[in-house]
């Protein structure tokens, strides 16, 4: 059988997708918090734990054959690249527009005019569209966290971020306006791969997504 490496974003992707790769007997056979290649309970699979907004990349030059990541991530990277056969529903959450509660800004019929609304966020190309779409021209200011203080020292208008539970939000004093997208994992892979390990690929991803079933 080809040997697969599977590569894992860190983090809550990593944690829910645990269970899972324990289940097809896949999970690590490693210290995954101090290795960044891990062997995995089967000999056939090799996996490689990277930062989220890597794994499009390094699936699809090749460096892994598939990788599980969130939709935020392919739809700011372009997934064009790749083959992105099946949705795991694990580390679900929602791509939000934020601004300061009673501020003009958080109010969702509309905003002040007068001036382009400043936004912050780490994904300025889903931002960019998701405003071109609505006719609305805004400066997009790229931070990479602590996106809720952006609002609360004038840096920006509104925030565009991941929001699971909305505890940080109204922590720091801030509501949903709206939602852009509902977020997901997905798993994507090489397009070459899919070619040359068509059967062992296969195979795994039809395992995959019986579980799903």
């Amino acid at each position: 059988m080809s040997l697969i490496t599977l590569a894992l974003s860190k983090g809550r992707i990593l944690e829910d997708s645990l269970p899972l790769l324990e289940r097809l007997g896949m999970g690590p056979a490693g210290d995954i918090d101090r290795l960044l290649r891990v062997p995995s309970q089967d000999p056939n699979v090799h996996l490689v734990i990277i930062r989220p907004a890597d794994v499009p990349t390094y699936v699809e030059h090749g460096a892994a054959d598939l990788g599980i990541v969130g939709k935020d991530v392919l739809m700011e990277h372009g997934g064009s690249a790749l083959y992105e056969p099946l949705d795991l529903d694990i580390a679900c959450c929602r791509l939000s527009i934020a601004a300061v509660k009673g501020s003009p800004y958080a109010d969702p019929g509309g905003w002040p005019g007068g001036r382009r609304v400043r936004v912050a966020t780490k994904y300025p190309e889903i931002t960019r569209h998701y405003f071109a779409q609505r006719g609305e021209q805004v400066e997009i200011i790229k931070l990479y966290g602590s996106m809720e203080l952006a609002p609360l020292v004038g840096l920006a208008d509104v925030i565009v971020d991941l929001v699971d539970t909305g505890n940080t939000l109204r922590a720091n004093g801030l509501i949903e306006t709206g939602i852009i997208t509902r977020i997901s994992s997905r798993v994507v892979v090489n397009k070459a791969s899919m070619k040359m390990k068509h059967a062992a690929l296969g195979d795994l991803l039809a395992r995959i997504g019986s579980l799903r079933a």
